[in-house]
């Protein structure tokens, strides 16, 4: 029935999202003064983190927030207390003239969310824990008892809306991939498809009431299930005839230059669908340096939709619902099953010499005359018409353009299309072919079709470039080519920041699509070669396609955080960024706890004040550790594994 459904969806869903950028158009719900959807500009949101009893303390950090460009506040409601506190918190921000609406976050409590919806705009409730079970039970569902148990949820779940409804209170049904109800785990698993069906339960009592002013969401760490189930829900609502707006988050993201990697990898992907009407860029860092992060991802997609007409993809063969990667021939270690490869741009350094590749993740020892290669050194670097006249790291490749590899025959040469069609001489293992989508022609893909050397370096001029590169891969998949892709995008004059948020969502959104077997940051004035080398990574980590360093599914913190986010995170960074692959769960809180951490090997999860309880995948180790001496404990665990 799955694949059924999968192959209905690819059947009527419009293809518009892969050739331009058009948002979808969806209902507008209006939050207090904010409107939500429709022509209306993405909303920014974020979320406090201070405890909801503290009324000064939660109402000016949500003015810290505010003006930092924060259009709705979310506040959380973890029992009746809190949300009964909502009430001053909101007169407190009103009488110092502030009238942002304000969203109650709630997961297991009917009786908070519906305290809350008298008093708030918006609030939020969570399908897989509100009014359902949460025990991560293995349990076995007739036809009959599954409809038993529905019916019971829409007898919790309807007073609430009838509230909502009576109050003009929004309401956002937020589906977190974490925290699935073991009734959706039994029958569809913990897949894309079991967060879509989890909101649309809830969706569908809504509509039974005749309540409307709903938005929706389908949130996971896990950046291709997120992208995965949002594009799985908007093909749900066309087939139902719904148009709900959307807000979009990577929840758990995390911190740093990882944390807005991430965000930008799933949310940049989704808004170059042209799907989403208000986003929440979810850091492990105080809310209010959430907003220029969001404001700067939605500053990348301002005015694309000028951009130069790309023809229309008539025959589609990507995969948007699951991931499969494009088939290519194995080139050297690039393509076929190989990890995506990372290449340096060196061309317009002035000078290169053995400690230009310090910044690439490759270090000379003098005393051992010997290179050492870091987990996150580059594969290959291109370095144009320079000549390098000494040893370099023998897992390094060197790429010139094509005159200068004549010269010399070292290293493997970069061509233009004419150079590869009327050329005489080539490298006899690796020819990087230049190519934008105006260059492909019969003859050039007769004889990519033939040439068991060539890799292709594609780049775009497009100001929609993403959709344009795209559409050049459904180019070669459709003429049967089989030449690996490296993905190129050049970038001019942008901050540190900027570049990670645009490179993640150009490249990003590419990557989990399973397209390009390796990817090519040329960036001018955008940082140092070792922050874009590090960016490199990032992205192929972020889509899940190359794994070069720990993760760390890291939750941004809130209300009911029960100890410091940032400063344990960065404790347990310190202790174990070494460990390749490894992933490591970091939670404030029960809430979505061990379900977030459905796919990490350890957990590190708040469950009483001071009090820390580890977790080994979802199996609890040890429980109510004190808080100073639970790191050290994580590290025991680790190591006692290996």
């Amino acid at each position: 029935l799955f694949i059924k459904n999968l192959n209905w969806i690819k059947k009527t869903m419009s293809l518009r999202p892969f050739r331009d950028i058009k948002r979808k158009k969806t209902k507008v719900i209006n939050v207090g003064d904010v409107k939500i959807g429709g022509n209306n500009p993405i909303a920014i949101q974020s979320m406090t983190i201070t405890d909801t009893m503290d009324t000064i303390a939660t109402v000016e950090e949500s003015i810290r927030m505010i003006e930092a460009g924060c259009e709705l506040v979310r506040i959380t409601a973890p029992s009746k207390k809190e949300a009964e506190n909502l009430q001053n918190i909101k007169d407190e921000l009103r009488k110092r003239g502030f009238t942002t609406p304000i969203v109650a976050d709630i997961h297991f409590t009917p009786n908070a969310a519906e305290i809350a919806a008298r008093i708030v705009e918006k609030v939020r409730v969570n399908p897989g824990n509100y009014a359902d079970k949460k025990k991560f039970e293995e349990l076995e569902y007739t036809d009959e008892s599954y409809i038993a148990e529905l019916n019971r949820i829409k007898e919790k779940f309807t007073p609430l809306v009838k509230i909502c409804k009576e109050h003009g209170t929004a309401m956002r049904i937020g589906t977190n991939h974490g925290s699935l109800s073991d009734r959706i785990l039994s029958r569809y698993g913990d897949t894309p498809k079991g967060m879509v069906e989890s909101a649309m339960e809830f969706l569908r009592i809504c509509q039974d009431e005749n309540y409307h002013d709903i938005i929706l969401s389908m949130k996971a760490s896990n950046t291709r299930v997120m992208v995965q189930a949002y594009r799985l829900l908007v093909a749900e609502m066309i087939k139902e005839g719904m148009d709900y707006p959307l807000h979009l988050g990577v929840t758990e993201a995390g911190e740093g230059e990882d944390g807005r990697i991430k965000s930008a990898v799933g949310i940049g992907t989704l808004l170059a669908d042209g799907i989403g009407d208000t986003i929440r860029v979810s850091l492990t860092e105080a809310p209010e340096f959430e907003i220029p992060v969001a404001q700067n991802l939605l500053k990348h997609f301002k005015g694309i939709e000028q951009h130069d007409s790309i023809e229309k993809i008539t025959k589609n063969p990507l995969h948007s619902f699951d991931y499969k990667k494009r088939e290519t021939n194995k080139v050297l270690n690039i393509g076929g099953r190989n990890v995506p490869i990372v290449m340096a741009d060196f061309c317009l350094k002035e000078k290169i010499t053995p400690a230009s590749f310090f910044a690439l993740g490759s270090n000379y020892s003098v005393p051992l005359d010997k290179w050492h290669i870091s987990d996150m050194a580059a594969d290959y670097v291109f370095v144009g018409d320079h000549d390098v006249d000494f040893e370099v790291p023998g897992t390094l490749g060197i790429i010139y353009n094509y005159k200068k590899w004549q010269e010399h025959k070292k290293g493997y040469p970069f061509l233009t299309v004419l150079e590869y069609l009327e050329g005489s001489y080539f490298s006899d293992k690796l020819n990087v072919v230049y190519v934008c989508l105006s260059d492909l022609n019969e003859k050039l893909l007769a004889r990519l079709k033939t040439d068991a050397t060539a890799v292709l370096m594609i780049d775009t001029y497009n100001e929609n470039g993403l959709a344009e590169q795209r559409k050049l891969f459904t180019e070669l998949m459709n003429n049967g080519v089989k030449t690996p892709v490296i993905i190129g995008r050049a970038y001019g004059n942008l901050s540190e920041e900027q570049l990670q948020l645009s490179a993640s969502s150009d490249l990003g959104a590419l990557l989990l699509d399973g397209l390009g077997d390796g990817i090519f940051i040329a960036a001018e004035n955008c940082g140092s070669y070792q922050s874009i080398n590090s960016l490199a990574f990032g992205i192929l980590q972020a889509s899940r396609t190359r794994i070069s360093k720990t993760e760390y599914i890291s939750c941004p913190s809130c209300g009911r955080t029960l100890f410091d986010l940032q400063e344990t995170t960065a404790k347990i960074r310190k202790e174990t960024d070494h460990l390749k692959g490894v992933k490591i769960g970091i939670m404030g809180c029960i809430v979505n706890g061990p379900g977030e951490m459905a796919d990490a090997d350890y957990g590190y999860v708040g469950t009483g004040k001071g009090k820390i309880t580890l977790y080994k995948e979802q199996t609890v180790v040890e429980k109510n550790i004190a808080e100073e001496k639970a790191v050290s404990a994580l590290i025991d665990l680790i190591k006692k594994h290996g």
